[in-house]
């Protein structure tokens, strides 16, 4: 491919469903939670469609991919409407924001469908993706959500020192880009990282956007673009919310990990796409349709 692509990622959820709090806030308690996601995906929209290609392009850019968690769409239909009109994909999250080998076969097929039918009832249209909350997976489950009609999934994170992320053998897998396919009509999409003699660096976003120097950063996505013509960034909506409710009672490692850099990620989120605004920004399905043919 002579193009270079960013695939942006949003993970909709909001700050008090996070993995690293859920010792801390029951499931039972959501409901009386404040929610802070639709001002905050407001921003990202909004921090979006400011900025423009260049003329050649003659559109603004870039769109997105929203990875919606069902427990949130049921809440706020018209936030994926809104996502929706303004030109990003809808896709799935699961629903309740259950890790994926934590649930049976039966519950993890329920979460699956029962998020994809509610977008595509909100939407209008077909839901294609799916990211499982804190990339928990593996090859059986991944089989599961293809069985479950989704085109990609877009989970895969390489990185083997985080315990949550699930882990799988690419290696023998064809690969276009950096989509790989798995089986036929079904595909990966992964997170993209850093790989250097054989050591995975964390390079996808996320925290390690928000505590990585942006020089460095910058330069990492380079690396990973040059090798492979094509990047995959995450983020989501409590990521750009300094204002957010505290959960005094987790431990420092994980308020560092939640806390860290706030007041900075709108700022420095801006600053990456600017960066890289000669590249192409399309969503994972969008992806997927350049590239296999």
């Amino acid at each position: 491919m002579s193009k270079s692509f960013i695939i942006l990622t949003v993970d909709i959820e909001d700050w008090f469903q996070v993995e690293n709090f859920k010792s801390y806030i029951a499931h039972s308690t959501w409901d009386m939670r404040e929610l802070r996601v639709e001002k905050n995906t407001h921003r990202l929209l909004d921090l979006f469609d400011s900025i423009k290609t260049s003329e050649k392009q003659g559109k603004k850019f870039p769109k997105a991919t929203f990875f919606v968690l069902g427990w949130i769409a049921k809440r706020m239909p018209n936030l994926v409407k809104t996502i929706q009109s303004r030109g990003h994909e809808i896709a799935s999250h699961g629903f309740d924001h259950h890790l994926c080998y934590n649930q049976s076969e039966k519950e993890l097929k329920e979460d699956l469908l029962k998020s994809k039918k509610l977008l595509e009832d909100i939407s209008g249209e077909k839901v294609a993706g799916y990211r499982a909350p804190s990339f928990a997976i593996n090859k059986k489950i991944l089989n599961t959500i293809k069985e479950c009609g989704y085109l990609y999934d877009s989970s895969y994170n390489s990185f083997d020192m985080h315990g949550r992320y699930g882990h799988i053998d690419l290696s023998c897998i064809g690969k276009k880009g950096i989509c790989y396919k798995l089986y036929d009509k079904f595909y990966e999409i992964p997170v993209s990282n850093i790989k250097i003699a054989g050591n995975i660096f964390p390079w996808g976003g996320g925290g390690y956007f928000r505590l990585i120097p942006a020089p460095l950063f910058f330069n990492g996505v380079k690396y990973v673009i040059k090798k492979e013509s094509a990047y995959l960034f995450y983020i989501h909506p409590w990521e750009i919310d300094p204002d957010q409710p505290r959960v005094d009672e987790a431990p420092l490692s994980f308020k560092l990990r939640h806390y860290v850099n706030l007041k900075k990620t709108e700022k420095k989120l801006l600053s990456f796409i600017y960066k890289f605004k000669k590249s192409q920004f399309v969503t994972c399905k969008q992806y997927i349709e350049k590239i296999i043919k």
